[in-house]
């Protein structure tokens, strides 16, 4: 097939030697042959060249397919929420609105954020958006706050569990029982476990009360209980894990665990009448429980009652109105009188109240007493300083 397709293009370039031989050709077959496997030659070719060019561009249209990224145009329609969780990053978004049916490719969105620099205000949140929307549209929507749904429930600094599922109910209509289900197993909501671990000797009891950090939550819809009381523990991770507090005890605090000191943040939390002092009662808190000096070794602090008596149903006190059977109940595992650190914490401290615990001021102190309506304390090494503190108090019209 070569010869003739030679023979059919190169005429020009051939001596007589060639012609002579294609005259014979002729002659011995009569037919004119020559001319018959040109056109042959010809179409061959044509059919050959086309179907390089078919193969090339099928085999271009294939290539262009992995280098151009899915996507859709214009800005979608219908409707659809979808949520951005609290540190979630660009590509766990993009996954989000990929899986809810918005954008046709994860590297749609990804490709758009890159080439935005506000994509990194995105917020945590529930969304509005459409769907089969390009990328880029999809990002503009996430960054126009008119698309966030607000839902917000806001939970304050120093609540216990209890109190904290009944502002969620009031708020998102879930039955308190709901969340106190979902609260009995604190690892299943994402607590890790060496949370649990005590360096003190006493008996390790596994609650929720103290990972349900105060903050201003917004509810994605139809959530559950036990969705809500992820998040709230999943905050605290991030801002604990921010803080570096659970190192910063480990390293800091002299042998105390993490969850000691997070027991002591709530004690803080509920003892101290202002930000400035949180720091000061959980030193108090250390000097009574670990350092020795103090007699009995105890915490003798009402605030334990208390959540003993709301934990089990019954109505909470002043310290006025507690009874001697209240201060020094045998079956409160809470009890002020008892030696050591109690069993949990009593409420979910805030940031100020953490930070208080896991650095707190150095100082010998040993007793303390609010001093003035605006809620600051004086402290003391000694009972003889207290009892002096406590007569301004009472001046002051404090106790």
């Amino acid at each position: 097939m070569i010869d003739d397709l030679d023979l059919g293009f190169d005429e020009r370039d051939r001596g007589d030697k060639g012609r002579h031989r294609r005259s014979a050709m002729r002659k011995r077959d009569g037919k004119g042959g020559g001319a018959g496997k040109t056109v042959l030659a010809l179409m061959l070719a044509l059919v050959l060249l086309g179907a390089i060019g078919g193969g090339a561009f099928y085999g271009f249209d294939r290539v262009q397919s992995y280098f151009v990224t899915p996507d859709y145009d214009g800005t979608g329609s219908g409707e659809v929420t979808v949520e951005v969780k609290q540190g979630a990053l660009i590509a766990d978004i993009a996954n989000v609105l990929y899986s809810a049916g918005v954008i046709k490719s994860a590297q749609a969105f990804i490709d758009a954020a890159e080439e935005n620099s506000r994509a990194k205000n995105i917020q945590p949140g529930t969304y509005k958006v459409r769907k089969e929307m390009s990328g880029e549209s999809a990002l503009t929507m996430l960054l126009d706050l008119k698309n966030k749904i607000v839902n917000g429930i806001t939970i304050p600094e120093g609540r216990t569990a209890k109190q904290t599922y009944e502002l969620l109910a009031k708020e998102t209509k879930i039955p308190v029982e709901d969340f106190e289900a979902a609260a009995k197993d604190p690892e299943a909501l994402g607590v890790p476990d060496w949370w649990f671990t005590r360096t003190d000797g006493k008996k390790v009891v596994k609650s929720i009360e103290g990972f349900l950090f105060p903050d201003t939550y917004e509810i994605p819809p139809k959530a559950t209980a036990e969705v809500i009381l992820k998040e709230m523990v999943s905050h605290f991770l991030t801002v604990t894990g921010k803080m570096e507090f659970a190192d910063r005890v480990e390293k800091e605090r002299g042998g105390i665990s993490p969850y000691e000191a997070l027991i002591v943040a709530s004690l803080a939390q509920a003892e101290a009448g202002t930000k400035e002092d949180l720091g000061k009662v959980a030193r108090v808190a250390y000097n009574r429980a670990y350092s020795g000096t103090f007699d009995c070794s105890c915490l003798e602090m009402d605030v334990t009652v208390n959540y003993y008596l709301e934990s089990t149903g019954q109505r909470t006190k002043s310290s006025k109105q507690m009874t001697a059977a209240d201060l020094d109940n045998p079956k409160n595992p809470y009890n002020r009188k008892l030696p050591g650190m109690i069993p949990t914490p009593i409420n979910n401290p805030g940031k100020d109240a953490l930070e208080g615990a896991m650095d707190p001021p150095e100082g010998k102190w040993l007793f303390f007493v609010a001093v003035d309506k605006e809620g600051n304390s004086a402290f003391a090494e000694t009972y003889e300083q207290h009892q002096k503190n406590e007569a301004k108090a009472r001046e002051a019209g404090i106790i």
